[in-house]
């Protein structure tokens, strides 16, 4: 995104809009800062600028990145779906992603008024290359190497978007090894995340979550657990 400073009338109205502070000014301008612009467009479908000052340049390759995770009405070329995501992790009943003896894993990094780096995508995902299987429709996931969990570009370590999602999975055993390992690496990031963990229910009980509690985790139930109407793959 930027701004025609020959139109911008410096009124800072589209400053109250973006959700990670890239709009700024000086003595004579008010500009966006390329580097922290996370290309989400909200600045602009705002509607704040009365003098049509914002505008959005023609993206290429890697900065279209930013606009594909952190827009929500550009999908993503590797789901054809809007979104960071995947919905298969929220549809087990049907997609039967998850099996008997598996947990599955999705970790949201970055936040509005935070955003995060693919170079903090990176650290994560290279932390858990050889010990998880990676999603492979996720969008992440098609940037990386899995076996080595390191971006197939390294241009693209430079881009930063509103926020990443990383999901995979693991057998149950090796379950809390790679919530320790989360943990562990989580102290070395320049950003925060959000961890979702998926498991299958067993006779009204949640065995995973017996396990996490024992070693120290506290996981919080919430809307998204499955409520079994679909028709079960697996």
């Amino acid at each position: 995104m930027k701004i025609d400073e020959d139109r911008c009338v410096r009124c800072r109205q589209c400053m109250l809009y973006c959700p990670v502070g890239a709009i700024k000014e000086d003595e004579d301008t008010v500009y966006i800062d390329q580097d922290l612009c996370v290309e989400c467009g909200v600045c602009l479908r705002s509607g704040a600028c009365r003098v049509g000052a914002l505008y959005q340049p023609q993206l290429g390759w890697p900065r279209i990145l930013r606009a594909q995770f952190s827009d929500p009405l550009v999908p993503h070329p590797s789901t054809g779906i809007m979104g960071r995501g995947t919905s298969g992790m929220k549809t087990n009943d049907v997609t039967g992603r998850f099996r008997e003896g598996e947990v599955g894993f999705a970790v949201e990094m970055g936040r509005p008024g935070v955003s995060t780096s693919f170079e903090e995508v990176e650290k994560v995902t290279i932390a858990l290359a050889g010990k998880v299987e990676f999603e492979p429709l996720n969008p992440v996931t098609s940037l990386i190497e899995p076996e080595t969990g390191r971006l197939r570009d390294p241009d693209v370590r430079r881009e930063r978007v509103l926020s990443a999602i990383i999901e995979f999975k693991t057998s149950e055993d090796r379950g809390l090894e790679i919530l320790r390992l989360l943990k562990e690496v989580s102290e070395g990031l320049e950003t925060v995340f959000s961890l979702c963990v998926i498991s299958r229910c067993r006779d009204f009980e949640i065995p995973f979550r017996e396990r996490m509690v024992a070693a120290g985790f506290q996981p919080r139930i919430n809307g998204k657990t499955n409520v079994g109407l679909g028709r079960p793959l697996a």
